[in-house]
């Protein structure tokens, strides 16, 4: 079995006693903990937890990670918070460019970019999502839309592009309960692969990835890793999903 990468995004979800009962399952699980050998496992959990998780995980091979990051160093940015300041917190991942947050935040592709770029000047992975909506699906656009995403990072970054993760996020599956249909999964991530040449990062799927979907996405070769939302918030779930990556 190939060495895979497996992030939890918790989204806007999360209390003090929550997150610490569903560590502590994770941490005590043996199924668990016996699949993590070879595998970089990560949990990226809102701003105001980043101390309880970091401490909680610091043991641990499970690594910390943020949801988001400013694109500037410091400065007059009232609510933003730097990737220098991320560092304080052991962070080694970061999620940017997500798709709620290019929605709901009006996140060009160019601003996402930047704040990969931020991601590595603190020696942080950024994790650069990408991904179509349901109509643009619909209309065949998926390429395009893709190209679009990962273009402003490749001019942007350039040599530093093997540092970073890449994670396909069709909108129109997060949430859903629906994942695309293996070949064209194949396909889009073989595409998002030949925009890299010889310095490839790892591809991730993300989109409704739970337990009952977990067996089949993993034939799919060409994938490096899981993107995981609403099952990484069960420990039970999110057990079971590490389990069958490697059973």
């Amino acid at each position: 079995m190939r060495p895979l990468t497996i992030i939890g995004n918790w989204k806007m979800n999360g209390s003090l006693a929550a997150n610490q009962q569903l560590i502590e399952e994770l941490l005590s699980s043996k199924d668990f903990l016996a699949n993590l050998q070879g595998v970089r496992t990560g949990l990226c959990v809102p701003y105001p937890y980043l101390s309880q998780v970091s401490q909680l995980l610091a043991k641990s091979s499970i690594a910390c990670g943020a949801q988001d990051v400013s694109d500037h160093p410091n400065g007059a940015y009232t609510g933003d918070v730097s990737a220098k300041m991320l560092q304080d917190f052991a962070c080694q991942y970061v999620i940017v460019g997500h798709s709620e947050r290019r929605q709901f935040h009006q996140e060009g592709d160019g601003l996402v970019a930047r704040k990969a770029k931020a991601c590595l000047q603190a020696n942080i992975t950024p994790i650069i999502c990408v991904g179509e909506t349901e109509a643009e699906h619909d209309d065949g656009k998926t390429l395009t839309v893709v190209r679009r995403q990962l273009q402003a990072v490749l001019d942007l970054l350039q040599g530093q592009i093997a540092s970073c993760i890449i994670a396909y996020e069709p909108v129109w599956a997060i949430g859903s309960g629906i994942i695309p249909k293996s070949q064209d999964l194949f396909k889009t991530i073989e595409f998002i692969k030949s925009k890299f040449r010889d310095k490839l990062p790892k591809v991730l799927y993300g989109g409704s990835v739970n337990p009952e979907n977990i067996t089949n996405l993993k034939k799919i070769n060409n994938i490096d890793g899981f993107l995981i939302g609403g099952a990484s918030q069960s420990a039970k779930k999110f057990i079971d999903i590490v389990k069958k990556t490697y059973s």
